[in-house]
C-alpha cells in the first residue's frame, strides 16, 4: 500500500456513507464514480449484515492502475455471494454492482474480522 493511502477509522452509520464518499473524492482529486459506488455499497453491507455502529476501517490506495478500496470489519464470517434478487426485491444487488464496476474483488479473513476489497481502473477526465 502507497504511503500517501486514505485510511479512515469509522462507525458503520448511514450518516457516514456520504461523508466518506466525499473524502474519498477530495483523497483522489477527480470524479470517481465508480469507486465511490463501491464505498456505498461496501459500507451498508456493513450496517446491514454486520450492525449500525460496528466499528471499520476504510483504506483506499491508489497505482498507476487501479485504486484500490478495502473495507474491513469485525465480523470473522464471510459468506459474501452475489446473488440474484427477484425483480420486486428492495435490495441483494451491492455485490453484483462490486462485481460490475471492479476489475476483481475479494475477501480476505482475518481472526478478529473480514476485508472485503476490490480494485477499480481510475477514472480519467
Amino acid at each position: 500500500m502507497s504511503p500517501d493511502a486514505l485510511v479512515l477509522d469509522l462507525l458503520a452509520l448511514p450518516k457516514a456513507v456520504p461523508e466518506v464518499r466525499h473524502r474519498v473524492r477530495e483523497y483522489l482529486g477527480a470524479p470517481c464514480p465508480d469507486i465511490q459506488l463501491c464505498v456505498s455499497e461496501l459500507l451498508t453491507n456493513v450496517i446491514d449484515h454486520v450492525g449500525e455502529g460496528a466499528p471499520v476501517t476504510l483504506r483506499l490506495s491508489r497505482t498507476r492502475d487501479h485504486v484500490r478500496l478495502e473495507v474491513t470489519d469485525p465480523e470473522p464470517h464471510a459468506w459474501l455471494a452475489p446473488r440474484r434478487p427477484g425483480e420486486t426485491e428492495e435490495g441483494g444487488r451491492g455485490l453484483l454492482l462490486l462485481d460490475a464496476v471492479s476489475l476483481r474483488w475479494g475477501v480476505e479473513q482475518g481472526r478478529c474480522g473480514k476485508t472485503v476489497w476490490c480494485e477499480v481502473r481510475p477514472y480519467k477526465v
